[in-house]
């Protein structure tokens, strides 16, 4: 019994050193725009969309593997493989869509520090410059293992959702068959909501992310499985994320006609119905989101530019060591967050414009991601087996359509 205990330990306390890149990404896709739409899902269609959520976890789990076994196999990033595998042309094209997406996801971030603090009468010409300062301070100065600590403790924050949804004392046994039980309609605002949940969940830049993260963190081959089982719990607690929120809103807004248009609205109006308490832990959670995101998105992008022009790169590294790659991260946080404070900011469009770029890079990506790691030259034998060479693909094309359709539906 002891040696037992001793192995699970020994087990435990190597998946703990190798743990970080899936969660952290999985959890950083729960941004300002991904609270509001299971927001707006919870408040105008109640538990409804529950079902989908277990397709989403599938879909998200399968993507974020197999970034996982790239970075792993390959101990390269994603720009670099493809500016290896496509050339130059192709990569820099790719990375011009990613950061104008990058840009606006990241200002839509700042909008929602502003709009959270705004709940706790911070105003926004002092909350976004400070929370700017902050993020920059903490990249700049940090070394990877204390970033991925920080980064780690923003993820464990999501819990606050979980508690207001239990605050809302919603009935268990309604939810549990909405979660199993597909309501499928083809009215207009369901489909397209249901799209943008599916869309939220998978974005271009994790997959950058996820893979340069594993890169600089130094993972080896030989825990790879570890690795992978980083991915799958990464997956799904962003699964449950998206559940506690919804559940949250469709408890109380659902059946109080209350509609809202942004997850600051959620977090005002849960208080008549859920208590103050439950309201400011949906304030203080969009607020953690905000922040994280906000210095992870623009750390992605730094990861994939650099690695697509053959920069150095890795936040271990000093300024002088890798200027074009804190040049970057610092552009991007001034890019992203002065819009905020212009009087007549339009974070509406920020947010509508930022969802499109990612529809349109999004099936590139995920492409791209099959051939690199079905080429023998590059994965050796770690390419994908035929099984789960079909679930990938057909999460691909599930993903790929339903990108395309939220694209058409934009503009229409």
């Amino acid at each position: 019994m002891a040696i037992r205990w001793g192995r699970i330990r020994r087990r435990l306390l190597l998946f703990l050193a190798v743990m970080g890149p899936g969660i952290i990404t999985a959890s950083v896709d729960q941004d300002a725009g991904g609270i509001t739409t299971y927001s707006v899902a919870g408040a105008q269609y109640g538990f409804t969309l529950l079902w989908s959520l277990p397709f989403i976890v599938v879909a998200l789990a399968v993507v974020q593997e197999m970034g996982t076994r790239m970075g792993v196999v390959t101990g390269r990033g994603l720009a670099d493989l493809i500016r290896e595998r496509f050339g130059l042309r192709v990569t820099l094209l790719a990375m011009l869509v990613l950061v104008l997406a990058n840009v606006a996801n990241t200002a839509s971030n700042f909008a929602g520090v502003a709009a959270s603090l705004e709940i706790f009468g911070f105003r926004r010409h002092w909350s976004v410059p400070v929370t700017a300062l902050l993020v920059f301070g903490l990249v700049l100065q940090g070394t990877y293992r204390a970033i991925e600590r920080i980064f780690l403790t923003a993820s464990g924050l999501y819990v606050v959702y979980a508690v207001s949804a239990l605050l809302a004392q919603p009935a268990w046994g309604t939810i549990l068959r909405q979660t199993l039980r597909p309501s499928f309609s083809l009215q207009g605002g369901y489909l397209i909501t249901l799209i943008t949940i599916v869309g939220t969940t998978i974005a271009p830049w994790m997959q950058f992310y996820l893979q340069s993260s594993i890169v600089d963190k130094g993972v080896r081959l030989r825990e790879l499985r570890l690795s992978r089982l980083d991915a799958y719990l990464g997956s799904v607690i962003a699964g449950l994320i998206a559940f506690f929120i919804i559940v949250a809103c469709g408890a109380t807004l659902f059946p109080n006609g209350i509609r809202v248009e942004t997850a600051k609205d959620a977090a005002v109006a849960l208080e008549p119905f859920a208590g103050p308490y439950a309201s400011i832990l949906f304030a203080f959670g969009l607020l953690n989101a905000s922040v994280f995101s906000a210095a992870v998105l623009p750390l992605s992008t730094a990861y994939a530019v650099c690695e697509a022009l053959g920069w150095e790169t890795g936040v271990d590294r000093r300024p002088r060591e890798a200027p074009g790659f804190f040049a970057i991260y610092t552009l991007m946080i001034l890019v992203g967050a002065a819009p905020i404070l212009l009087p007549q900011a339009p974070l509406v469009a920020i947010m509508f414009w930022s969802q499109t770029l990612n529809g349109l890079l999004l099936p590139v990506v995920l492409l791209v991601m099959l051939r690199l790691i079905n080429d023998p030259d590059i994965m050796g034998r770690h390419v994908n087996s035929i099984p789960f060479n079909l679930v990938a693909w057909g999460t691909a094309a599930v993903m790929i359509a339903l990108s395309l359709l939220l694209l058409l539906t934009s503009f229409v």
